[in-house]
């Protein structure tokens, strides 16, 4: 996903930066982490409080199995639902939530 599709994904919630990470990219808002894309897909932050709004719209969260441990691991981050990529007000609802749940992590 290109720097300009993101920054249009974000226009709701206003000017994101965004920079390398994880080999992927964070995306920025207010120097608040909101979204990551890894392995080209975008996905929002979330917490507890946020959660049960991304699952009850069947989005996935992000897990890994750890190369260590074996154990599942669980990120605070989840995919979007689909129509959020064809309706930017609807995304950006999706963004303040991702937002909120940054401002709460303190990150």
């Amino acid at each position: 996903m290109d720097n300009e599709r993101i920054a249009e994904l974000f226009e709701g919630l206003g000017p994101v930066s965004i920079r390398k990470l994880f080999g992927g990219k964070g995306i920025y808002f207010d120097g608040v982490i909101v979204a990551i894309v890894l392995r080209g897909e975008l996905m929002l932050k979330a917490d507890e409080q946020s959660a049960p709004a991304f699952e009850a719209a069947g989005c996935k969260q992000w897990t890994y199995t750890g190369s260590r441990h074996g154990k599942l691991v669980s990120m605070p981050y989840w995919s979007i639902p689909d129509s959020a990529f064809d309706d930017l007000d609807e995304m950006a609802v999706w963004a303040r939530r991702a937002h909120e749940a940054g401002r709460r992590a303190g990150k």
